[in-house]
């Protein structure tokens, strides 16, 4: 049986894609929940009418996604647990730990059906887990988990000084200083 898609539907397609599905599929959960309707001959001129607006609306969507993806790269978020002997958690890392975490480090709200944990998290430790943007769209965040009765130690990675503001660059600086004077002081004057 066709249909045309509402919105979208993992797996299957995007709003106004016209997809295959079983007819139970259709009569029992994409109708009732208005994810869909049939794929009748006035369906499909009303569809042709909102072309448009879905391409803008899909546009939007991508470009959301993309500046998610954006504030996401590079987050670090960090999970307390309760540990116990070896680094073993009691229990796992949840997605809504995760979700609540990257609200807490991103200031983003994500759904915590949107995080993809390719096997549950029941160590401490630095960990990756993909978050589900839109369609394709997928973004690597970098997890630490640690004992929740111990400070956190995260390596992060250290903004390098200038030199000026060191003790070996002001050491630099003033044997410079010193070499420049005692050249103008050797060469005669024109």
């Amino acid at each position: 049986m066709k249909v045309i898609l509402l919105q979208e539907l993992k797996g299957k397609g995007g709003e106004g894609d016209i997809v295959e599905v079983a007819k139970g599929f259709a009569n029992n959960y994409l109708y009732p929940k208005k994810i869909a309707v049939a794929a009748t001959e006035g369906n499909l001129k009303q569809l042709e009418q909102r072309k448009k607006n879905i391409a803008k609306r899909e546009a939007n969507r991508l470009d959301d996604a993309e500046k998610v993806k954006a504030v996401l790269e590079g987050v670090v978020v960090k999970i307390p647990a309760k540990v116990g002997e070896e680094g073993q958690l009691f229990g796992s890392v949840t997605s809504q730990m995760i979700a609540d975490g990257l609200l807490a480090a991103a200031g983003l709200e994500v759904d915590k059906k949107k995080i993809d944990l390719k096997k549950p998290i029941k160590t401490v430790g630095e960990h990756e887990v993909f978050i589900s943007l839109y369609r394709e769209i997928k973004c690597p965040v970098q997890l630490f988990v640690y004992d929740e009765k111990k400070e956190p130690v995260v390596e992060e990675p250290v903004e390098p000084e200038e030199d000026a503001g060191s003790v070996e660059g002001a050491e630099e600086a003033e044997a410079i200083e010193e070499v420049a004077e005692e050249a103008a002081e050797e060469t005669p004057e024109i």
